[in-house]
């Protein structure tokens, strides 16, 4: 076949800069083939080869005595005692869900359970954040339904409980949604397993589903911006199907217990190519395949089409040879492929026949090892001015503006779409902060959340960055779970832009100090730049995936307040109404600074919640909305009312100071809390108390069952 030539337009559309091209030149001292313009293109592009943020991701803190294993593999994997780990972590398929939203949605959800039952664990809970633009964009609603579609299309059928996640809308997404899909397992600790290929002339193993056109220069696209060629791209967006995935994963995890696994890979971003490089890079191998072997289920495929697909339900693997014929058998049992694509030599070669010609013979270890790595321009974000002229209003007025938004409404509409209690390990489903999954046949549970304000970052990216990880240890405390580690996703806009890059760098500074002072390091995670459409860029989205350990389930919290319940708050409210959600949906204005984060004060506050969970007949933080919404949210899953001191004015029943907990107590034992929390050097106030039938904020009150409506029909009635 007639390969086209390389020429500067060509060079362009595989998102390589003219000096990243003449790098390739000097490495391999010659004008590459097409295929192998592809190779270079998928493995040195933003998405699999960091190049702008791996100078920044380095700083932060990714160890600990209980990571068992750390970025760089296909998920992080955390020890939580009796022999057992939790194996974890967070990617986004953001430009395909914008382009093709249920099949985008379904196959990021696809991905991330592949990343985690590649290493060996059972996907046990997943979650997702999803970013959208303006409510009333033409296409919010489209995107909405699309991607909630296969969001649940995809893990409902596939068998794993969607037990958390978060949905928000800012018209800074009405170009570029966001979909980080969060997925965690269980896995023996001592049985871990890993993606570093050893041994020279073992097999190289394809696993799975065949192999299409869907998906290829899907990594490519996912590292560029969008633009009136919008829908010329979406042929890259892959096609999933949950039933063949499901037994793939039966068929690797049956696979992994006879001994033949000596490395294994999802095929993920740029397929084939991504995987067998990985692999060699990581086992200091190279890689001999010959794609004829490769199981297609298209006709006339290219060598460039096969090497850059992104087909879903896929797998490479390193063989022990001497477990072929056992290894072939299972997979032949549930009806997948198994077919021998290629061997690991001992040069430093990724060597690529096709058709009985070598379409691509590359230094391997160049692939990953000499990308490009960047030390771009950045400029710090300027500090904000101070809020001037807090706004004040009656607070029932305030808080039903809230509650009517789809931001802040309840999320029913979306989460009902999801199976929750698939599995039947699922102790709290979404909806009520952490989600929490009895770890089966223990007293254990585990308990995960996702959290950022992306208001924060924009204003302030150090202070959004330490309040992101903040929020997800104070979301893990809140039902009583010990916050063990951390996953992040962060989603920016194109760091070529000083502007943009200062964002990064900073959020990442934040997030970095947070999670050394909170000990929850980053155990794994997944960056994507060039969220952008015509230049226009998204809010700031690093968002945080958080794990956290309840060793004994009767120790949770996930009660709800009870009539007669006291309301205590933990931490110092200052009324800080600077980028606040009143101001921003209320008032639609962006201004001041956002919320100090002490760490300290969060550790301290964190403690004595764990420290007193006995007590509590339920809790929750305090952040969007601040007590006044914290409080609403407490009595509606309560189905009863509550008073709010009749002294609280508008920034502090609104304000979103950190740090804080709104806990609900009994009477009797009111008084034991606040001494306590007093000897420790907390500040706590006694704000209400729950019960009755009307929700009363300060001076103004209205019937509990009115708000309650509202709030609970709210987003159906905007988007469903």
């Amino acid at each position: 076949m007639t390969q086209p030539q390389i020429t500067p337009e060509l060079i362009d559309a595989h998102g390589l800069k003219p000096d990243e091209y003449q790098r390739i030149l000097d490495i391999i001292g010659r004008t590459p083939s097409f295929t192998e313009l592809g190779i270079f293109s998928a493995m040195w592009n933003e998405h699999c080869s960091y190049k702008s943020s791996k100078k920044w991701l380095r700083t932060l803190p990714t160890t600990g005595p209980q990571v068992i294993c750390g970025p760089g593999e296909n998920a992080g994997v955390v020890d939580i005692g009796d022999g057992q780990a939790v194996v974890f972590k967070m990617e986004s398929h953001n430009h395909p869900s914008y382009i093709e939203p249920y099949q985008g949605a379904a196959t990021g959800v696809g991905g991330i359970l592949r990343d985690v039952f590649t290493m060996g664990a059972r996907p046990i809970a997943a979650m997702n954040a999803l970013s959208f633009g303006d409510v009333d964009h033409a296409k919010t609603r489209q995107l909405v339904h699309g991607v909630v579609a296969g969001v649940g299309g995809y893990g409902n059928s596939f068998g794993v409980p969607t037990v958390g996640g978060e949905v928000r809308f800012d018209p800074s997404y009405n170009g570029n949604c966001l979909v980080n899909a969060f997925a965690a397992g269980l896995a023996d600790a001592d049985n871990i397993f890993y993606s570093a290929a050893s041994g020279v002339g073992r097999p190289v193993v394809y696993l799975g589903a065949k192999t299409g056109r869907d998906g290829v220069g899907g990594a490519t696209m996912a590292s560029a911006e969008f633009d009136d060629t919008i829908e010329d791209k979406r042929p890259t967006v892959q096609v999933g199907d949950p039933f063949t995935e499901k037994r793939l994963m039966e068929a690797c995890l049956e696979l992994m217990q006879t001994g033949a696994v000596i490395a294994i890979q999802d095929m993920g971003a740029a397929g084939l190519t991504c995987s067998a490089v990985e692999m060699g890079d990581k086992g200091g191998l190279g890689v001999k395949l010959t794609l004829d072997d490769v199981p297609q289920r298209e006709t006339n495929m290219t060598a460039y089409e096969m090497m850059l697909s992104e087909s879903q339900e896929r797998m490479l693997m390193v063989l022990d040879p001497s477990k072929e014929t056992e290894a072939r058998a299972v997979f032949d049992k549930w009806d997948l492929d198994f077919a021998i694509v290629g061997e690991t030599i001992a040069e430093d070669r990724f060597i690529v026949m096709h058709k009985g010609e070598e379409v691509a013979n590359l230094p391997l270890s160049t692939l990953s090892g000499a990308a490009p790595e960047y030390d771009r321009p950045w400029e710090p974000t300027p500090a904000p001015a101070p809020l001037e002229n807090a706004p004040r209003m009656n607070p029932i007025e305030g808080l039903k503006a809230l509650i009517s938004h789809p931001a802040y409404a309840s999320k029913k509409w979306v989460y009902e779409q999801y199976d929750s209690q698939v599995m039947a390990d699922t102790v709290r489903a979404p909806g009520a902060g952490a989600g929490i999954v009895r770890v089966h046949g223990t007293d254990k549970a585990l308990a995960f959340t996702s959290d950022v304000t992306p208001r924060y970052v924009f204003a302030d990216p150090v202070e959004g960055g330490k309040q992101a990880v903040a929020e997800a240890y104070r979301n893990l405390v809140s039902v009583g779970a010990r916050p063990l580690a951390t996953t992040d996703n962060l989603n920016f806009g194109n760091p070529e832009k000083p502007r943009i890059m200062g964002q990064i760098v900073g959020a990442i500074n934040g997030i970095g100090q947070a999670c050394a002072a909170l000990d929850m390091p980053i155990v794994s995670g997944n960056v994507s730049l060039y969220n952008e459409t015509d230049g226009t860029g998204i809010l700031p989205t690093p968002t945080i995936g958080a794990v956290g350990l309840i060793d004994d389930l009767n120790n949770a919290i996930t009660g709800t307040a009870q009539p007669g319940d006291i309301a205590l708050v933990i931490g110092a409210t200052k009324g800080h109404l600077g980028r606040s959600a009143l101001l921003s949906v209320v008032f639609d204005r962006d201004e001041g600074t956002p919320p100090p984060v002490d760490l300290e004060v969060e550790r301290k506050n964190g403690a004595f919640i764990l420290e007193h969970a006995e007590h509590l007949s339920a809790c929750t933080d305090l952040s969007d909305g601040g007590l006044a919404l914290a409080a609403f949210e407490m009595a509606e899953a309560a189905g009863i009312g509550v008073c709010i001191d009749r002294k609280k004015k508008t920034a502090s029943l609104f304000g979103e100071d950190q740090g804080r907990y709104l806990i609900a107590c009994r009477f009797d034992l009111c008084e034991f809390l606040m001494l306590q929390a007093n000897n420790a050097g907390l500040t706590v106030a006694l704000v209400g108390k729950f019960g009755g039938d009307e929700i009363t904020l300060g001076t103004a009150s209205a019937p509990a069952e009115e708000l309650f409506d509202i709030y609970r029909t709210s987003f159906e009635k905007s988007l469903g």
